[in-house]
């Protein structure tokens, strides 16, 4: 089997996929993103090269496959509300592009964590690494990857070393709380958590939206904005991070396999309550859908699963919770006036809803 192409091969547009309206808006009012995020993607490569010739082909492995890059595009665009993503010679900002490097390597080290956990068999339309060597090399890969992130962030000093620990902190205990909230086997003297709304925000606030609003914090902090700026920057990244959470849980019940490049109803496969699930059983708590979530559903039941949630008004309910949390994060940003990359900043936020429909 051969590993995928190196994504620097591929047009920038294509290999981070991020989405074509925010691009066209950086584009336009000339944010020099661009830059910064191909200095990103060489020095991801350079910071997880190991000696050992299996630990550097299984480290690399998931960089090559792609990704939206999401995190390391937030740096960036944050750090033109400071002094912008370019030195003085007009080269990427080094402290931009290893913070970038930093949120993507915690980002893909989640990623072989969760493929373990989730015994998923592919990610990014390749099979996953627990599938293709076993969970003990996925779990330790993703540690090396948390290590080399680590160990750069100790060159851009104490307070990003402490951000990213307190992060780490969010991310584990956002995880560990949705395994308590599943509805799956749980081992022996693991407490079960009853999945409510409140314990679903709470889980995708630290799964998710805590390393987004971190990358917007290194974009302001790393660029020179003043405290309070920071504290909106990582505001406006928190509540986007809840809104795209939200819409990927809404495209998990609304989307095709061919569209989204998962298979729909993980989550119902997994016990997992999502939003719309949440919505949908607190209209009806004894109907059809409890009675077919009650335990591990078939694959015909989570098909009858999803046709009920699509019929239900679950999904236009979560999508105005989504909504709410973009108005939140649009708020943040009036501090920094009108300018490009506010402008940038706001379509991206609109972006999350507009890709539910």
């Amino acid at each position: 089997m051969t590993d995928p192409i190196s994504p620097r091969q591929q047009p920038r547009a294509a290999r981070l996929s991020i989405p074509p309206p925010v691009l066209a808006e950086l584009e336009e009012h000339g944010l020099p993103v661009g830059g910064v995020l191909d200095a990103v993607e060489d020095k991801l490569g350079e910071q997880v090269a190991s000696s050992n010739a299996f630990v550097d082909q299984v480290a690399r492995y998931l960089i090559t496959a792609g990704g939206k890059r999401f995190r390391p595009l937030l740096v960036a665009m944050t750090g033109h509300l400071g002094s912008g993503t370019t030195d003085a010679a007009g080269e990427p900002a080094s402290a931009l592009v290893d913070a970038g490097v930093i949120v993507e390597l915690v980002h893909l080290a989640t990623l072989y964590h969760d493929d373990v956990i989730d015994e998923a068999a592919a990610r990014r339309g390749t099979p996953s690494a627990n599938s293709r060597w076993d969970n003990t090399v996925a779990i330790l890969t993703g540690d090396y990857l948390f290590a080399c992130a680590s160990d750069l962030s100790a060159d851009l000093g104490v307070e990003v070393t402490r951000i990213m620990a307190r992060t780490l902190a969010s991310l584990c205990e956002g995880q560990i709380s949705e395994v308590q909230g599943s509805l799956g086997a749980l081992p022996p003297d693991v407490p079960q958590l009853t999945p409510t709304r409140s314990h679903y925000l709470e889980v995708i606030s630290g799964k998710t939206a805590s390393l987004i609003a971190t990358s917007c914090r290194y974009g302001a902090l790393l660029s020179g904005v003043e405290p309070d700026g920071i504290e909106a920057a990582a505001s406006y990244g928190w509540n986007v991070g809840m809104a795209f959470q939200l819409s990927d849980d809404i495209l998990d019940i609304t989307s095709e396999a061919d569209e989204s490049g998962k298979t729909p109803g993980t989550d119902l496969r997994e016990g997992v309550r999502t939003l719309p699930v949440l919505f949908a059983l607190e209209d009806e708590p004894d109907g059809e859908l409890a009675g077919l979530l009650a335990g591990e559903p078939s694959d015909a039941e989570v098909a009858r699963a999803l046709t009920l949630l699509r019929g239900s008004d679950a999904l236009e309910r979560s999508r105005r919770a989504a909504a709410e949390y973009v108005e939140v994060a649009m708020d943040q940003l009036v501090g920094f006036g009108d300018r490009p990359a506010v402008t940038a900043l706001q379509r991206l936020a609109a972006y999350s809803l507009d890709r539910t429909g």
